[in-house]
């Protein structure tokens, strides 16, 4: 069984895995950010672009359950520096390299790759040393870095290609994934493999009894959309308020895409922690329904009202967001504290993996339903955002259904 680290000794890996993540993650909004000025570069259509950046998250949903599933037999540090070094290869040879739809389509899949053994095995390593009261603040924590990092990264990948063209930004993030390889190298100590438990050893990559766990499997499902509509928006946000802009006559202002989208990032990152709060107080499974209602009722309206004006559009993509990632980090640490610890490993797998698949689809829809409605237009938005809460409806009914459990450490436990 695996060892609760001494406050200190815990307080300092989380500071060196949460900053890790913070450099890793640099490079994540480069993509979307750039996406409006290289659809133009190589003549890609919605559906195409919609492809590369699901592209990501299908390497990510395939690689998922093998890579964090294996946490559970080897030193998750070992896992880790395996996706951080793919996630620098694929963004120096992005930079390098890319000159069109299939070397993108190909290099997005291989960061995908990347942040497969990175981003829940960097959260494996932190479950594995935090008792259970202290599990949702740990998660919520990890979250916090990577969410604020992500955010920043599309206000720097656009100053980056501004100041030194879009190659040498993706190279930039390339560099910063490196120090988070030396990061972790040097200062993660490793871990001997957890103890085998008496008689037969389970099958590794066996997830039926994760799938029975109907707790942690509400969660994980929920997430799934979540994590779409998350996408959604950020892989088609900045396209969209460029298009407002532009259709408007609206050249520039205080606020460019990239600046929205950036600031979404932060006040979601500081929504997410304060919904986790709020479910400590007031019990899990009632805010995450009340997070998925409001989602639906501004995800219905946001295409069609916020083709009207670029200030509409900001507003409505700033609330939007904030609702999305209200209960981010409650469903992910939700599923975790569900788990078996013996299996948390592959808890995390099958939540990461439902959670990615959704990722993928989300800005495929996009892409398709711009492409199917003629383009992008006040309808092809309106009815693109339309489709993705209509999947969020579906998902509330089936975990209202299911009925997870609160936490332990939840005030309204039941």
């Amino acid at each position: 069984m695996t060892s609760v680290a001494a406050p200190a000794s815990a307080a300092r890996l989380v500071a060196i895995v949460c900053t890790a993540q913070v450099f890793v993650q640099l490079g994540a909004g480069y993509w979307p950010v750039l996406l409006p000025e290289l659809m133009g570069r190589w003549s890609l259509s919605n559906s195409e672009a919609g492809w590369i950046t699901s592209a990501f998250y299908a390497a990510y949903m395939v690689s998922v359950p093998v890579l964090v599933t294996l946490t559970d037999r080897i030193d998750a540090k070992r896992v880790y520096l395996f996706g951080v070094g793919c996630t620098m290869v694929a963004h120096l040879a992005f930079g390098a390299l890319a000159d069109g739809f299939w070397s993108a389509l190909a290099l997005r899949a291989l960061a995908g790759l990347g942040w497969a053994g990175t981003y829940m095995t960097g959260l494996k390593l932190l479950a594995d040393q935090v008792d259970a009261r202290m599990m949702s603040r740990a998660v919520t924590g990890h979250a916090a870095s990577i969410g604020i990092s992500g955010a920043a990264s599309y206000l720097v990948g656009e100053l980056l290609a501004e100041g030194f063209g879009w190659r040498l930004a993706f190279a930039s993030a390339g560099l910063t994934a490196a120090i988070a390889w030396l990061t972790v190298a040097l200062a993660v100590p490793g871990r001997p493999p957890p103890a085998k438990p008496a008689g037969p050893a389970p099958a590794l990559f066996d997830f039926r009894p994760v799938l029975r766990n109907r707790s942690a499997f509400a969660y994980s499902l929920a997430y799934c959309v979540h994590t779409l509509e998350m996408n959604a928006l950020r892989g088609w946000g900045v396209a969209f308020l460029a298009w407002v802009a532009a259709s408007s006559g609206m050249a520039g202002g205080l606020l460019s895409p990239a600046m929205v989208i950036t600031v979404l990032g932060l006040l979601g990152t500081l929504t997410s922690v304060a919904g986790n709060e709020a479910s400590i107080r007031f019990g899990r499974r009632r805010l995450v329904q009340v997070a998925m209602a409001l989602s639906i009722v501004v995800g219905a309206v946001i295409g069609f009202a916020g083709s009207t004006g670029y200030w509409i559009a900001v507003g409505l993509i700033v609330l939007y967001g904030m609702i999305i990632w209200l209960d981010s980090s409650s469903l992910t640490a939700g599923a975790a504290g569900a788990a078996d610890p013996a299996r948390r490993g592959a808890t995390l797998a099958v939540h990461s993996m439902l959670g990615y698949a959704g990722g993928f689809v989300g800005p495929l829809a996009i892409g398709w339903t711009l492409d199917l409605s003629g383009g992008m237009s006040p309808l092809g938005w309106g009815l693109s955002f339309l489709v993705i809460a209509g999947l969020m409806a579906l998902a509330l009914i089936a975990f209202t259904i299911l009925r997870p459990r609160e936490l332990e450490g939840d005030r309204a436990r039941s």
